[in-house]
Formats: C-alpha cells, sequence, structure tokens
C-alpha cells in the first residue's frame, strides 16, 4: 500500500498500479493499424446499405439551424407498405389541423376553433419545400404547431415525411425519390424503443 500511493514528488507518477489492464487499454484506437484486418486500419466502412450512427440527418442540431436544416437532404427509401403506415401516421398525428387530403382543412380549422388555417400542403409555397425542412417543423414545432417528437420516432417521422413527399409529388411537387422500386421493406431508420428519442442508426 506504501507503494502504491508513493507519488516519488511527482505528481506525474501514477504509483503502483494494481489491475494495469484495466487502466492501459488493450483496444485498437481510430486511425492506428490493426493486424487483425487484411487492410490493417482499425476504422471499418459501414455495412453496404447502411448510414453510420447519427450519420444521417443529425438530431443534435438544436431548433435555432433552421438554415442547416432547410438544405438536409437523405437518401432513404421506402417500400409501399412503409410509404402507407406514413399515411396512417399523417392521418393521426396530422390531419387533425393539416386536413386528410394536405389542404389545411383538418377538423380543429373547419370547426372554427383554429383562428388561423393551418399549412395546405399542397400549395405551391409548401409543395418543394425540403424533407429536412419538415423533419424540423415534426420535431420543434412551426409556428401554432407544437413539436411532435413526443408522439412520433425517429422511423415514424420519416415515413410520415415520404407519405407527404409522395402526395406532393402526384400534385405538382418534385417527382417522389423516397420509394423503394424493389417495393421490399428497408426501414430507414431503427426504431427507438421510446416515441421521444432523437437518435437512432440509419439503414437504406
Amino acid at each position: 500500500m506504501t507503494l502504491s500511493c508513493n507519488s516519488n514528488k511527482m505528481r506525474t507518477n501514477p504509483g503502483k498500479n494494481y489491475m494495469p489492464n484495466m487502466i492501459y487499454s488493450r483496444a485498437y484506437d481510430s486511425y492506428t493499424s490493426n493486424p487483425n484486418f487484411a487492410d490493417g486500419m482499425t476504422n471499418r466502412v459501414p455495412v453496404e446499405g447502411t448510414v453510420p450512427y447519427e450519420g444521417a440527418l443529425p438530431d443534435h442540431m438544436s431548433e435555432s439551424d433552421t438554415s442547416i436544416y432547410a438544405m438536409r437532404t437523405v437518401d432513404y427509401k421506402f417500400s409501399a407498405a412503409e410509404v402507407e403506415e406514413g399515411a396512417r401516421l399523417y392521418n393521426i398525428q396530422c390531419g387533425i389541423c393539416h386536413g386528410a387530403n394536405m389542404d389545411g382543412q383538418g377538423p380543429l380549422y373547419t370547426s372554427g376553433k383554429f383562428a388561423a388555417m393551418p399549412a395546405n400542403l399542397k400549395d405551391p409555397k409548401y409543395l418543394n419545400i425540403s424533407v429536412g425542412q419538415i423533419y424540423h417543423a415534426i420535431k420543434f414545432g412551426k409556428n401554432m404547431m407544437g413539436s411532435y417528437s413526443s408522439h412520433l420516432t425517429v422511423n415514424e417521422r420519416w415515413q410520415v415525411i415520404a407519405y407527404i413527399k409522395k402526395v406532393q409529388s402526384e400534385n405538382g411537387g418534385a417527382p417522389f425519390t423516397m420509394g423503394d422500386e424493389s417495393n421490399t421493406t428497408t426501414t430507414a431508420l431503427a426504431t427507438d424503443s421510446t416515441a421521444n428519442s432523437d437518435t437512432a442508426t440509419a439503414a437504406n
């Protein structure tokens, strides 16, 4: 015990280590050589068809990063079944205000409860709105619309966005690019176990 506490009058001297393997990691650090792989590199390329953890639309960005969100694009592809699920989620969470037809004529507005009409997502003003802007509105809210980050998981948000962009493409918007032509289920983001989680592993 005396030897372990001995600093030899130098703060940089840790004395004697009881379990050196617990102190000095034997793991390979990033950007170092690694004999366990053919290319000798520790850093590995992500599995084909996936996006690195938080490598898609970073959820750590704040509400004030509106210009960054506006410029963000994604390469997610959704099967027909997933887009249909996005439609179901839209009708549950969004249709009450934006309307089942995305024309801003939802029950809360037509009943007179809201004085201001919700966004008409088929209006030329919104037809070509970026997916990043829609994601920002869902996560943080916009104007009278509150945040829906606790209502929709990360994956569900993108399914809703895919559905919105599909409908917009059929009403004069840009061509729909979020569909999976193979029509196979390819979850874009790992669905989190909690609806208010803002991080997930992404995969095309």
